[in-house]
């Protein structure tokens, strides 16, 4: 799982970044956590507001700093996400 917390450094995003290296931790996770300060890819990703966390380059919230226990919910349904089964196929189970 790749995890980048988008922002330019102020506090809030210090502190999402803290969150959500602990939800890594007490999930026991294997996910890289990057933190991502250039203005130009963050703008690259779409987002209006910062701090914004960014799973698998998917965005799954911004604006805000979600606490830990929030940020564990997310990862977690990120997770399943990946993990569901393709059909064992390259259609991706739709045949």
């Amino acid at each position: 799982m790749i995890i980048n917390i988008l922002g330019t450094g102020c506090p809030n995003c210090l502190k999402l970044e803290n969150n959500t290296k602990q939800a890594v931790k007490e999930l026991d996770l294997e996910a890289l956590v990057n933190k991502i300060t250039d203005v130009e890819t963050i703008m690259g990703y779409g987002v209006m507001s910062t701090p914004a966390l960014v799973v698998n380059n998917k965005i799954i919230c911004s604006g805000r700093i979600p606490d830990v226990k929030e940020i564990k919910t997310m990862l977690t349904e990120q997770k399943e996400e990946n993990d569901k089964p393709t059909g064992g196929c390259s259609c991706g189970g739709r045949c």
